[in-house]
Protein backbone atom coordinates (compact mmCIF):
# COMPACT_ATOMS: atom_id res chain seq x y z
CA UNK A 1 0.00 0.00 0.00
CA UNK A 2 2.59 2.28 0.88
CA UNK A 3 4.72 0.99 -1.49
CA UNK A 4 1.65 1.92 -4.25
CA UNK A 5 1.29 4.99 -2.80
CA UNK A 6 5.12 5.83 -3.74
CA UNK A 7 5.51 4.92 -7.28
CA UNK A 8 3.12 7.77 -7.77
CA UNK A 9 3.78 11.64 -8.60
CA UNK A 10 2.47 13.02 -5.37
CA UNK A 11 1.26 11.71 -1.70
CA UNK A 12 -0.75 14.37 -0.08
CA UNK A 13 -2.38 14.85 3.72
CA UNK A 14 -3.90 17.58 3.08
CA UNK A 15 -5.92 17.28 6.60
CA UNK A 16 -2.93 16.64 8.50
CA UNK A 17 -3.59 12.54 9.17
CA UNK A 18 -0.14 11.18 9.39
CA UNK A 19 1.39 14.23 10.32
CA UNK A 20 1.73 18.10 9.73
CA UNK A 21 -0.29 18.59 6.31
CA UNK A 22 2.32 18.69 3.39
CA UNK A 23 2.27 16.88 0.09
CA UNK A 24 5.85 15.07 -0.59
CA UNK A 25 6.78 13.87 -4.16
CA UNK A 26 6.62 10.30 -5.08
CA UNK A 27 8.49 8.32 -7.37
CA UNK A 28 6.83 9.12 -10.66
CA UNK A 29 6.96 5.88 -11.38
CA UNK A 30 3.16 5.72 -11.90
CA UNK A 31 1.00 8.25 -12.99
CA UNK A 32 -0.85 8.78 -10.21
CA UNK A 33 -1.70 11.02 -7.01
CA UNK A 34 -2.58 9.64 -3.16
CA UNK A 35 -4.52 11.91 -0.96
CA UNK A 36 -4.87 10.65 2.87
CA UNK A 37 -8.60 10.11 4.06
CA UNK A 38 -9.79 9.53 7.12
CA UNK A 39 -10.90 5.78 6.41
CA UNK A 40 -8.73 3.59 6.76
CA UNK A 41 -9.58 0.12 4.46
CA UNK A 42 -8.78 -3.38 6.35
CA UNK A 43 -10.35 -5.86 4.23
CA UNK A 44 -9.64 -9.30 3.04
CA UNK A 45 -9.97 -9.44 -1.04
CA UNK A 46 -10.97 -11.40 -3.49
CA UNK A 47 -9.46 -10.40 -6.83
CA UNK A 48 -8.62 -11.82 -10.29
CA UNK A 49 -5.55 -11.11 -12.52
CA UNK A 50 -7.19 -9.63 -15.58
CA UNK A 51 -4.51 -11.03 -18.27
CA UNK A 52 -4.82 -14.67 -16.63
CA UNK A 53 -8.05 -14.93 -15.12
CA UNK A 54 -5.96 -16.53 -12.03
CA UNK A 55 -8.01 -15.62 -8.90
CA UNK A 56 -6.15 -13.99 -6.13
CA UNK A 57 -6.58 -13.75 -2.36
CA UNK A 58 -5.07 -11.02 -0.43
CA UNK A 59 -5.70 -8.50 2.04
CA UNK A 60 -6.05 -4.51 1.63
CA UNK A 61 -4.77 -2.28 5.02
CA UNK A 62 -4.44 1.57 3.99
CA UNK A 63 -5.65 5.03 4.43
CA UNK A 64 -5.30 7.08 0.94
CA UNK A 65 -6.74 7.22 -2.26
CA UNK A 66 -5.14 6.58 -5.11
CA UNK A 67 -6.23 8.20 -8.87
CA UNK A 68 -4.72 9.00 -12.01
CA UNK A 69 -4.64 8.35 -15.97
CA UNK A 70 -2.53 5.00 -14.78
CA UNK A 71 -5.39 3.17 -12.83
CA UNK A 72 -7.47 3.26 -16.07
CA UNK A 73 -4.82 0.35 -16.52
CA UNK A 74 -5.92 -1.58 -13.50
CA UNK A 75 -4.52 -5.18 -13.85
CA UNK A 76 -6.98 -6.53 -11.02
CA UNK A 77 -10.66 -6.71 -10.48
CA UNK A 78 -12.09 -6.88 -7.26
CA UNK A 79 -15.94 -7.46 -7.81
CA UNK A 80 -16.53 -5.41 -10.29
CA UNK A 81 -14.24 -2.66 -10.25
CA UNK A 82 -10.47 -2.61 -11.29
CA UNK A 83 -7.99 -2.43 -9.01
CA UNK A 84 -4.00 -1.17 -9.27
CA UNK A 85 -2.24 0.83 -11.61
CA UNK A 86 0.16 -0.08 -14.66
CA UNK A 87 2.31 2.73 -16.66
CA UNK A 88 1.92 2.46 -20.48
CA UNK A 89 3.96 -0.06 -21.18
CA UNK A 90 3.22 -2.34 -18.14
CA UNK A 91 6.46 -2.99 -16.27
CA UNK A 92 5.59 -0.93 -13.42
CA UNK A 93 2.56 -1.93 -11.17
CA UNK A 94 0.79 -1.21 -7.76
CA UNK A 95 -1.73 -2.09 -5.95
CA UNK A 96 -3.34 -2.01 -2.83
CA UNK A 97 -3.75 -5.83 -2.70
CA UNK A 98 -1.08 -7.68 0.26
CA UNK A 99 -0.20 -11.27 -0.69
CA UNK A 100 -0.59 -11.73 -4.29
CA UNK A 101 2.05 -13.74 -4.95
CA UNK A 102 1.01 -16.39 -2.19
CA UNK A 103 -1.46 -17.71 -4.88
CA UNK A 104 0.23 -20.05 -7.12
CA UNK A 105 -1.79 -19.80 -10.31
CA UNK A 106 -1.26 -15.72 -10.67
CA UNK A 107 2.31 -16.18 -9.50
CA UNK A 108 3.44 -18.84 -12.33
CA UNK A 109 0.85 -16.75 -14.84
CA UNK A 110 2.74 -13.70 -13.70
CA UNK A 111 6.08 -15.03 -13.73
CA UNK A 112 5.36 -16.65 -17.31
CA UNK A 113 5.03 -13.46 -18.61
CA UNK A 114 8.38 -12.46 -17.50
CA UNK A 115 9.51 -14.77 -19.73
CA UNK A 116 10.00 -17.70 -16.70
CA UNK A 117 9.68 -21.10 -17.42
CA UNK A 118 9.80 -24.57 -15.40
CA UNK A 119 8.31 -25.67 -12.27
CA UNK A 120 7.01 -23.63 -9.90
CA UNK A 121 6.60 -24.62 -6.39
CA UNK A 122 3.24 -24.38 -3.81
CA UNK A 123 3.14 -21.50 -1.34
CA UNK A 124 1.47 -23.67 1.12
CA UNK A 125 3.80 -26.22 0.67
CA UNK A 126 6.94 -24.52 0.75
CA UNK A 127 5.81 -22.42 3.74
CA UNK A 128 4.97 -25.53 5.89
CA UNK A 129 8.11 -26.76 4.98
CA UNK A 130 9.95 -23.97 6.17
CA UNK A 131 8.81 -22.72 9.07
CA UNK A 132 8.59 -26.77 10.32
CA UNK A 133 12.40 -26.53 9.59
CA UNK A 134 12.78 -23.64 11.61
CA UNK A 135 10.89 -24.98 14.49
CA UNK A 136 13.34 -28.10 14.07
CA UNK A 137 16.30 -25.22 13.98
CA UNK A 138 15.34 -23.86 17.12
CA UNK A 139 14.73 -27.42 19.12
CA UNK A 140 17.84 -28.24 18.17
CA UNK A 141 19.80 -25.83 19.67
CA UNK A 142 17.79 -23.80 22.09
CA UNK A 143 16.64 -25.46 25.87
CA UNK A 144 12.98 -24.80 25.27
CA UNK A 145 12.51 -26.80 28.44
CA UNK A 146 14.53 -23.77 29.95
CA UNK A 147 12.83 -21.14 28.04
CA UNK A 148 9.52 -22.29 29.21
CA UNK A 149 10.19 -22.92 32.51
CA UNK A 150 11.87 -18.87 32.59
CA UNK A 151 8.21 -17.80 31.12
CA UNK A 152 5.94 -19.69 33.03
CA UNK A 153 3.92 -17.33 35.67
CA UNK A 154 5.61 -17.48 39.14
Amino acid sequence: CGGYQMLGRSISDPQGIEGAPATVPGLGLLDVDTVMTPHKTLALTEARDIASGAPVQGYEIHIGETNGPDRARAWLTVADHGEGAASPDGRIRGTYLHGLFAADAFRTAFLARLGATGPTRSYETTLEATLDSLAAHVEAHLDVDQILRLAAPL
